[in-house]
């Protein structure tokens, strides 16, 4: 992979870090609000609690795997299957640039 592309999917890589991080700090905050004191509120307020704590722990899964990306740039092994060692398709990582492995180890 050229610099130019490399210094692009890093961009792309910190950028996406950092949004994924204020959502997180968001979704948490959402999680923490107290419920209201009606109890047929409360019903609703539980349910939403279930997809805020889902949205959290999807957004915490792609920030580890954005986090892992920007190690393997930073070691020099970016773009690299991790499991079969072959080199990931440029496209592949234009359009996931945190994926870890090529399309047939995926």
């Amino acid at each position: 992979m050229n610099q130019d592309m490399l210094d692009t999917q890093k961009a792309t890589l910190l950028t996406r870090e950092a949004e994924l991080s204020e959502r997180l700090v968001s979704l948490q905050a959402d999680m923490m609000k107290p419920h209201d004191q009606d109890s047929s509120e409360q019903v609703v307020e539980r349910e939403n609690d279930e997809v805020v704590e889902q949205l959290a722990h999807e957004t915490q899964d792609e920030l580890i795997q954005v986090k892992h990306a920007l190690s393997a740039i930073e070691s020099g092994h970016y773009g690299e299957c991790e499991q079969c060692g072959e080199d990931i398709a440029p496209a592949r990582l234009e359009t996931l640039p945190y994926a870890s492995k090529c399309i047939k180890c995926a």
